[in-house]
């Protein structure tokens, strides 16, 4: 890996502070870094809530009462768009958090003990799974089951040999 420039004064010259500032620095940036992962939380929690929200509501409707199709196909719609969105942003935080990391061992190279470089160490640096096997990678396909979950919704729920021509 290379060396990531985390050092923007060198320690000669920014004084005799040096230490107790990096220190702080650095747990300044782990707490950012477990900000991340909790906002990551929070986000899959509403994004599940809304698409169980939007499959429920469909199947209640298609129950209740002779609900009109535009009503399926929007929410199905909607449910697809939110479902990307969702991947999107676990995407996006999977690529910050592996960046941040990145930093924290940038940042532990001049430190005495480097407790995130040993615990990669301990799993085998990713490399095998039945040390380490990322969360993320789970989290990543739930967005793709619910929007499978619209999907079926659109294919069962909507008649579609009333909507389309026959073709013979």
């Amino acid at each position: 890996m290379s060396r990531l420039p985390v050092n923007s004064v060198p320690k000669d010259e920014y004084g005799g502070e040096y230490h107790s500032h990096a220190f702080e620095q650095y747990k300044l940036y782990l707490k950012m870094a477990d900000r991340i992962s909790s906002r990551r939380q929070s986000a899959n929690s509403f994004f599940v809530t809304v698409n169980t929200v939007l499959v429920t509501l469909a199947g209640y409707s298609k129950s209740a009462t002779d609900t009109d199709i535009f009503f399926y196909t929007v929410t199905s719609a909607a449910g697809i768009l939110i479902c990307y969105i969702w991947f999107r942003l676990v995407l996006s935080d999977k690529n910050l958090n592996s960046a941040k990391f990145k930093v924290v061992h940038a940042i532990e190279a001049d430190l005495p003990y480097k407790p995130y470089d040993a615990e990669w160490l301990a799993v085998g640096e990713g490399n095998n799974k039945k040390l380490y096997h990322p969360f993320t990678s789970l989290e990543m396909r739930v967005p793709w089951i619910f929007c499978a979950l619209h999907i079926l919704v659109l294919g069962f729920v909507v008649p579609w040999p009333e909507l389309l021509p026959s073709c013979n």
